[in-house]
């Protein structure tokens, strides 16, 4: 149990929930108590220790369910004192497993091959042994017996230790399938099987339908085995994979259908960075004594001054400015750049947003009154169009060049491609000297700056940073670097 516990654990970080080492020490100390007898209780016990919010407490309970309905066979079908039981239990299902097959179908003798018919069969095959060494390998091993007679638990067990031997848990992709596949039938010893049944087919020996019906129900069930595990595995891995290509594309070439998924991926950013930059509060332990506080807190110990308490000084909040152009060009960028800000509302300042291209007004209210993704679409709806920086820039000064001081963080997502209008430069270096820091994330590369209408070499000398903004990462990365400056 504890090696099925910490395979679970790894599936749980496949599916981004983290467990840290304590944690699984905590796991493994609660299934100790607990026992494994009762699903519900180590299922509880296990979601105690392992998940931290709801989101994880979701993501845990399908991987518990995943896994443990994997596993829970091979904790009721221990030892040859249950065998007659299972194989009686089980007829329906090898039967359904059997009947499908093409050599089954072929004569109607599929039935035979599982449940009732096993007693007849293992006959049959005994006295084809004399012409077959390998059959009567076959017979006195367990591999077939086992088939023979439906022993699952056997069998489940026997596949479970070869899939472990042929590294079935680090299967990623559905082209592996028929691979582990083959290298677990090997491990099984399938190969052996193949062996007798040529030797029948020499000995053309009415036995060999009989020995490939069993040969197609074992193949069968370990498809399914290998199935069942690269949906477990592989799902996991292949989200984050998926996540990672997602956040190095362009945003613009991010097709309709996985626009969810990067909004999820997006909002994950978010909590990471918010997480990391979230205030802390420490205590002041210098500056001007606060006596009053000090006092108060003396009163309790008969006036003694056992803690003294300092003054703090209260600094001005900061502000950022998220200035926008949402017109055809750069309007998928402009729109994650505005989920990503509203998302770290907890963490960021107070923050105002202006939208932009033939002309500029802020959307600030749009965000306070509607969900997020119905404001961004409402603003690219009221301000998209052919771009004017420099019309856009006036109505800037107008709405906003007042507000800004030492404590204002502006910044700027746009192309610089101004279709050889006024830049009005002026304005830009107005903003500049007036802020904190000018921040501009052009979606284009570097090498394209200042070619045909771009303005964006003129603009650069009125900005603090500049830098080519195209993908999720990048934008990660200049709001993490925001955040950080912002502390």
């Amino acid at each position: 149990m504890q090696s099925s516990l910490l395979r679970f654990i790894e599936i749980l970080r496949s599916h981004a929930l983290p467990v840290s080492p304590a944690e699984t020490l905590d796991a493994a100390a609660a299934m100790e108590v607990v026992g494994y007898s009762d699903r519900n209780t180590l299922r509880n016990a296990l979601a105690l220790t392992l998940a931290k919010s709801d989101r994880e407490e979701h993501t845990f309970f399908y991987c518990f369910d995943q896994f443990f309905d994997e596993q829970a066979a091979d904790f009721s079908t221990e030892g040859e004192a249950d065998t007659a039981e299972e194989g009686g239990e089980g007829s329906d299902s090898t039967e359904a497993a059997t009947a499908d097959s093409p050599d089954a179908a072929g004569n109607g003798a599929g039935q035979a091959a599982a449940g009732g018919g096993s007693a007849s069969d293992a006959a049959e095959l005994e006295a084809a042994a004399g012409s077959s060494p390998s059959l009567k390998e076959l017979l006195d091993g367990e591999l077939l017996p086992a088939l023979l007679e439906n022993q699952r638990g056997a069998l489940s067990t026997a596949m479970r230790s070869a899939a472990q031997d042929a590294g079935l848990s680090k299967i990623r992709l559905f082209t592996q399938k028929g691979q582990y596949t083959r290298r677990i039938l090997d491990t099984l010893g399938e190969a052996l099987i193949r062996d007798a049944v040529i030797e029948l087919e020499r000995a053309d020996s009415p036995a060999i339908d009989t020995l490939r019906r069993y040969r197609d129900v074992l193949r069968e069930q370990v498809r399914d085995y290998v199935e069942q595990q690269y949906l477990m595995n592989a799902e996991g891995h292949n989200s984050a994979f998926m996540e990672d290509i997602l956040s190095k594309t362009r945003l613009s070439n991010i097709d309709r259908r996985h626009r969810d998924r990067v909004q999820e991926q997006v909002r994950r950013m978010a909590r990471r960075l918010a997480s990391r930059h979230s205030a802390r509060r420490r205590p002041v332990k210098r500056g001007q004594l606060d006596m009053g506080k000090t006092l108060r807190g003396g009163m309790a110990h008969d006036g003694i001054l056992f803690k003294t308490h300092w003054r703090s000084r209260k600094r001005d909040k900061a502000q950022l400015l998220a200035v926008c152009d949402v017109s055809g060009s750069v309007a998928a960028y402009a729109s994650f750049l505005l989920m990503f800000l509203y998302s770290l509302q907890d963490v960021l300042p107070r923050t105002r947003s202006f939208a932009f291209s033939s002309h500029l007004g802020e959307i600030s209210d749009l965000f306070r009154d509607e969900p997020l993704e119905r404001a961004i679409e409402l603003a690219n709806w009221r301000y998209g169009g052919a771009t004017d920086y420099g019309s856009s820039f006036r109505d800037f000064s107008q709405l906003a060049l007042d507000d800004i001081n030492r404590n204002t963080s502006v910044i700027i997502l746009g192309d610089a491609r101004n279709n050889r209008g006024n830049p009005e430069l002026e304005i830009m270096q107005s903003i500049y000297q007036r802020s904190k820091q000018v921040i501009w994330l052009n979606p284009e590369s570097r090498r394209a700056w200042g070619t045909g209408d771009s303005e964006m070499l003129r603009y650069q000398t009125a900005c603090h940073y500049c830098a080519p903004c195209s993908n999720l990462q990048q934008l990660e990365r200049v709001v993490d670097q925001l955040l950080k400056s912002l502390r």
